[in-house]
């Protein structure tokens, strides 16, 4: 591991060789709810489901599903695009330590089914085989047990003072210094996170970023659906899929990256057996 720098944080070290644009920017633009890019990609499932369909076959006791595919998918195509593992705090840009995934799960479908928080690391090595494994793991802890933030939420707010644990809590965050307990499994200081509205039968929508936190990238999954396609001739073929909402924080990089980095995502998605290489591993696209 890289030594820790003179203003480095413990989540991410100092960009120090930065172009002068991306250095100046933050400096302009502070929030990064005023800097977010939109974007949608339209995913064709025809080879992913039968990739699935397969692998469940063959493996009935890991059973494998479209969301831990774009789980792995997404860590991939950040791994291997390390500018998508950027983030501002306090006017200045960063390099993550981690690579992390961020999603909460409702332990049970009711208007008043409790929410919690799961947070996935990825590391070099993995695979689509151990990035399933980790979050079927956090899904099945979340359901039955309470994750360390929210223990420590339930713990805040029963504390008097709520103006004063604000600012405070805005402080500690915009330098990096909110207790490790607090934000154990906070979505908003991982390096993205997904929301899976298709499990719910809702296609994509706009997600904000939060200026809390250090999350750069939020990911909308949508429920899957025949969509029309023409040909040359103008014949019209009906095709399955899915579509992704994704809002990137365009501060940390430009367009003709972000626009490579979807590619690879898409990639990714639609021929999920090059997720069984290290994560870490180089592929064309």
């Amino acid at each position: 591991m890289a030594r820790r720098r003179w203003g480095d944080r413990r989540d991410g070290k100092v960009i120090r060789d930065i172009d002068s644009m991306h250095y100046i920017m933050p400096l302009m633009y502070p929030n990064r709810c005023d800097n977010e890019a939109f974007m949608t990609l339209h995913i064709n499932l025809e080879k992913t489901e039968e990739y699935i369909k397969q692998k469940n076959k063959e493996n009935p006791d890991n059973k494998i599903a479209i969301f831990e595919i774009i789980i792995a998918a997404t860590l991939k195509a950040i791994r291997l695009r390390p500018h998508m593992n950027r983030f501002i705090a306090n006017k200045t840009m960063y390099q993550r330590n981690e690579l992390t995934a961020a999603f909460t799960v409702k332990k049970n479908f009711r208007d008043d089914g409790e929410e919690t928080l799961a947070r996935v690391v990825a590391e070099d090595g993995d695979t689509l085989d151990t990035i399933n494994k980790k979050v079927v793991d956090q899904i099945n802890f979340c359901k039955t047990g309470t994750d360390e933030s929210s223990e420590a939420m339930n713990f805040i707010q029963k504390l008097p003072g709520k103006k004063f644990i604000g600012v405070m809590a805005r402080m500690l965050d915009r330098h990096g210094l909110m207790p490790k307990s607090v934000i154990a499994t906070d979505p908003y200081q991982c390096t993205v996170v997904l929301t899976n509205l298709g499990s719910i039968g809702m296609n994509i929508g706009y997600h904000h970023l939060m200026n809390w936190g250090t999350t750069s990238i939020f990911i909308v999954i949508g429920k899957k659906h025949n969509r029309p396609h023409y040909d040359k001739d103008g014949n019209i073929t009906m095709r399955r899929e899915m579509s992704l909402s994704i809002t990137i924080d365009e501060r940390i990089s430009d367009g003709f990256y972000y626009a490579r980095s979807l590619r690879l995502l898409k990639k990714l998605i639609e021929n999920p057996e090059l997720l069984e290489l290290p994560i870490e591993e180089e592929v064309k696209y």
